[in-house]
């Protein structure tokens, strides 16, 4: 059963639609720099054997992680929807492109100074190394050429024959 016809109860509600995560550019930032300290506090470990005077041992090397924005957000717990929603609310924008330099700057810094994969890095930023060039040629040849090798090889003792008496 619906409820009845002519009814007002919307009125009652205390709020219109869900309340935001984050009040305010500052608590944003205040989260996002929690982020940035689990990224640093948390680097990918890789277990390496090393190879010394015949000894073999086991140890582990420690890689920065790169900042994302997918990391960013399933860190803060919101969709890629919200974050684009947050990135034109009035007062949130300096602070998303704040968010978004700190993101590029750490990846490309760690992918110039060899510790990370430049190659992986320069996809995610959007970076090439050339240009792109396009030629566009239209054209139709036939060309046939057939040579008897023997002959050709006859062709050219007999000059040098006649050239050398």
């Amino acid at each position: 059963m619906g409820a009845p016809n002519g009814n007002k109860f919307w009125l009652a509600r205390s709020s219109h639609g869900r309340k935001l995560l984050f009040e305010n550019p500052e608590a944003l930032w205040d989260a996002a720099c929690e982020y940035f300290q689990w990224v640093d506090d948390n680097p990918l470990v890789e277990e390496k054997l090393f190879h010394a005077n015949g000894l073999i041992t086991k140890d582990k090397v420690y890689h920065p992680r790169p900042m994302t924005l997918s990391g960013l957000r399933l860190f803060l717990g919101i969709s890629e929807q919200t974050w684009l929603d947050y990135r034109k609310r009035d007062g949130f924008i300096g602070v998303c492109q704040e968010i978004d330099a700190t993101i590029y700057n750490q990846k490309f810094a760690g992918a110039t100074a060899g510790l990370m994969n430049a190659n992986i890095i320069v996809r995610d930023l959007g970076l090439r190394d050339g240009q792109d060039v396009k030629q566009t040629t239209t054209a139709t040849a036939t060309v046939t050429h057939s040579v008897d090798p023997v002959s050709k090889l006859a062709d050219i003792l007999k000059d040098y024959d006649s050239n050398s008496e």
